[in-house]
């Protein structure tokens, strides 16, 4: 978000209901707090002292933090929905730069071609001869609507498109071309395309194959209609509740997904700079995104194109809410809930409040443990308090909880929608291989040269120029290389394969399987891949050769050789992922096969061909679907998205080529915790009121390593934020740091704090936003331990308690007696005070051989 434009949440918030009803609790929540306050001033203000400033400065948080989390709710609904929209408009102008590079390259190309400019420079007039092989090529290149030679003057020699015949042109573009030693670009209305309101032609001057003059034009007239069609109706959300759309250099509609909604030729507004504000389109408000293409290997397409996608404000925070968390093991969705505060900072605060409402609580009931009398007033007020904590902390819990939702659900669309780029921009890049591989393999100079006619001492001299020709045009390639009947490679670019200029790949030789599919293709419309795999071709590293036979020029039935087309697999799958993850950190992304088998990865970890372990639903995903999940991978809880590949067109739909690739993401969401860790952040123990009668006693219950222990109230001073520890080395086992004296507060000299986890199991605690340091005092000392978080202080009777089963020594154990709570469903630890004194007490030497006791 920029800070120019600071969020309004005015604005925003009349269309989040669920924000609407939080921001109602969360006031009705302020003026109880208040009402506490002021009763514990009227009726025990000297038994509330100790606690009435914690109540003022937790009831003015409150009144802050009521503010800011209606203020995060807004902000991360925003932006999410402004991430989501900005990834698909992102992805609409991408694809699209993509795809016209492609037409860049094959009209450079296609205007060399020599009988084309042999029938042009008017050295013969076979012009059915032509105009089959301008529809061969069509055929072969299916997102051409029509193919035009013309002459120096506009006159139309050959056109492909009967439908709207053209004698001749006066379009500025022909002289524009001729002029021109590039191809030239142009999208407007033109009399070369009569009936179009607008056409994106490709346009390069022609040479006579003789003296290079020039002798006319080609256009190649790319049908991005239908184009714009299928790239809306594949990545356009399923509701239909946004509209994506492609907008010229005056912000004008190209196309719509929806033009019932936003018509073609209408003047939208543009937010190029991701600002969190509505934008009025026809009278209605919209959040917008816009982006211009980056540009792909120098091509950065029609100039001032761009990809936006706008949604009407009323619509955009709606929609169907999958609960994620529900769905989720749940010591998953703990593990995942731990890190909520770490995606929205103001969060982190809110969660510290719901602690700090929690300690107000336990320290009173450990004030007013075993007094009577005055005190019982206060006991009256800390019910209040703690009433109304509980209502805060799950008003809290719950806000927090739905606004991760929120998150997690937006990410998993995202991912899933990221995945379905993935594998479009795939199979979009390898039909263009399928076709150029065809497309070649007809050229004439080839067709000759491989049946033997001609002066042989030229031949392979006059290929090795045709191959390097192409693929100074065509970059994705490693290397293009045309072989005999026997597989034989004959001529090759880049024909060096190793260190030395004696490692060629000419004289080397197919294996014999791929050798006879080729031999074995019916037609020029057929093609062969091989599998992905290392090869000697591509220097030992895995990619797809694509394969097409070469035909005798007289018989077409006749193959007398074939061509390979080596695919730059490394670089260009490095770089589709890289560009569908848009540098997010945080991300990383796969192509594998069906058995998980990685054919490329931004994980630097996980190398090409090793394995990607994937789940049975993911390997079954059918062509075209998509899911999206939560889980752990690579010891980090993620948001997985994958999708199978659907092929491009007639690629890998009706063409009877098959090979399944699945695109996976993985957003990492942090790291994995112990089921013990999480524990007292999903639900905490519920201690029901005991029917047993005799001396009770109340204790201080708190959570250690995800179990629950007690420590008898009256050993007990106060409980303080873990922030306010110094940390330093005690020179004992255990000892983290001290507290130093405080102005307020029953902390009036340097107490030593202990790690319990460390003291307990020799385990280092985590301290979370919940840790809590515990002030005890035991005889003449006074040390604090860390713990997870507080629990309550309950009453036990002595018939509740129980010597443990499991310590043989009682002399030295930590933990010597239990309490059966619940009627002996729930079990707590003791801590043996005594005990715990000796070992933090003693000298470093004997307090090791106590803890380990």
């Amino acid at each position: 978000m920029k800070n120019e434009h600071p969020l309004q949440i005015d604005t925003f918030l009349p269309y989040m209901r669920d924000v609407i009803r939080c921001e109602q609790s969360l006031h009705e929540l302020n003026l109880m707090w208040r009402m506490i306050e002021s009763s514990a001033k009227m009726n025990c203000p000297v038994e509330a002292k100790s606690i009435l400033p914690t109540m003022a400065a937790t009831r003015e948080g409150f009144n802050r933090l009521e503010k800011e989390l209606v203020t995060s709710l807004v902000h991360e609904k925003v932006a999410n929905v402004l991430e989501a929209i900005g990834t698909k408009a992102q992805y609409v102008i991408d694809i699209v730069v993509r795809n016209l590079y492609e037409r860049t390259a094959d009209v450079g190309f296609l205007a060399t071609d020599r009988e084309l400019c042999a029938f042009v420079a008017g050295l013969h007039n076979h012009e059915d001869t032509i105009r089959h092989r301008l529809c061969a090529y069509r055929s072969k290149y299916t997102v051409y609507d029509e193919i035009m030679l013309l002459d120096t003057f506009g006159n139309v020699l050959v056109q492909l498109d009967e439908n709207t015949p053209v004698e001749g042109s006066m379009d500025p573009l022909i002289a524009q071309t001729l002029a021109s030693d590039t191809f030239v670009e142009t999208f407007r209305a033109t009399d070369l395309r009569p009936g179009k309101s607008q056409a994106l032609i490709y346009s390069r001057r022609m040479l006579h194959p003789d003296n290079g003059a020039v002798v006319g034009v080609l256009c190649l007239c790319f049908g991005f209609e239908e184009e714009l069609e299928g790239i809306f109706k594949t990545h356009r959300d399923p509701g239909e509740r946004s509209n994506m759309l492609l907008l010229d250099g005056k912000n004008r509609v190209i196309s719509s997904a929806d033009p019932s909604w936003i018509p073609p030729g209408a003047v939208v507004p543009v937010n190029t700079d991701a600002t969190p504000r509505l934008m009025v389109y026809a009278g209605r408000e919209y959040l917008v995104r816009t982006f211009v293409s980056d540009g792909y290997q120098g091509y950065g397409g029609p100039r001032g194109w761009k990809g936006q996608v706008m949604i009407p404000v009323e619509l955009a925070f709606s929609g169907e809410v999958r609960h994620t968390l529900a769905t989720l093991d749940p010591a998953v969705a703990a593990g995942v809930l731990s890190h909520a505060s770490a995606f929205s900072p103001p969060l982190f605060e809110i969660m510290t409040a719901t602690e700090t409402i929690r300690r107000v609580v336990w320290n009173g009931q450990v004030i007013t443990a075993g007094q009577h009398g005055e005190l019982q007033r206060l006991k009256t007020i800390l019910e209040q308090i703690s009433e109304t904590g509980t209502r805060s902390n799950e008003l809290f819990s719950q806000s927090i909880r739905d606004l991760y939702e929120t998150v997690l659900e937006s990410s998993l669309r995202n991912s899933e929608f990221v995945s379905h780029l993935l594998v479009d921009l795939l199979d979009r890049n390898l039909y263009e291989r399928a076709d150029d591989c065809r497309w070649w393999a007809v050229t004439p100079e080839l067709r000759v040269a491989l049946a033997g006619k001609g002066r042989p001492g030229d031949r392979v001299r006059r290929i090795t120029d045709i191959l390097t020709y192409i693929n100074k045009l065509y970059t994705v390639y490693a290397r293009i290389f045309v072989y005999d009947t026997q597989g034989n490679i004959i001529a090759s670019t880049h024909a060096t394969a190793g260190p030395s200029p004696t490692d060629s790949v000419i004289g080397l030789r197919l294996n014999a399987s791929t050798l006879e599919h080729v031999l074995a293709l019916r037609s020029e419309q057929d093609y062969h891949v091989t599998p992905f795999e290392a090869t000697p071709l591509n220097g030992n590293v895995p990619t797809y050769i694509y394969h097409a036979a070469i035909r005798d020029p007289d018989d077409e039935t006749r193959v007398v050789g074939g061509i390979g087309i080596v695919f730059d697999a490394a670089g260009e799958f490095s770089a589709m992922l890289q560009s569908g993850l848009a540098n997010k950190a945080d991300v990383t992304a796969f192509y594998v096969d069906r058995n998980g088998r990685i054919i490329s990865s931004t994980d630097p970890t996980r190398s090409l061909g090793s394995t990607l372990d994937l789940a049975e639903n993911v390997q079954q995903l059918k062509n075209g679907e998509s899911l999206s999940s939560i889980l752990v991978h690579d010891g980090q809880y993620a948001i997985m998205g994958c999708t199978a590949s659907h092929g491009y067109r007639e690629f890998k739909v009706s063409d009877g080529y098959r090979d399944d690739v699945l695109a996976v993401v993985f957003t990492r969401v942090g790291q994995v915790r112990s089921r013990e860790t999480c524990a007292h952040t999903t639900t905490a123990a519920l201690i029901e009121n005991s029917t047993t009668t005799g001396n009770r006693r109340e204790y201080a219950t708190f959570y250690a390593d995800g179990a629950l222990f007690a420590i008898a109230a009256e050993n007990v001073v106060e409980a303080l934020p873990a922030a306010q520890l110094s940390r330093m080395s005690g020179g004992r086992r255990g000892c983290i740091g001290m507290l130093v004296p405080r102005t307020e507060g029953k902390v009036n000299h340097f107490v030593w704090v202990y790690d319990l986890g460390m003291v307990l199991i020799g385990k280092p605690s985590q301290v979370e936003s919940s840790s809590q340091i515990i002030v005890l005092e035991h005889r003449d000392h006074t040390i604090g331990i860390l713990v997870d978080a507080l629990h309550a202080v309950p009453e036990f009777s002595q018939s509740e308690i129980m010597m443990s089963p499991f310590v043989k020594d009682l002399g030295g154990a930590m933990v010597s007696r239990l309490i059966k709570a619940n009627s002996g469903r729930l079990l707590i630890q003791e801590i043996n005070i005594q005990n715990l004194f000796s070992a933090a007490t003693a000298p470093a030497e004997t307090a090791e051989l106590k803890i380990a006791a």
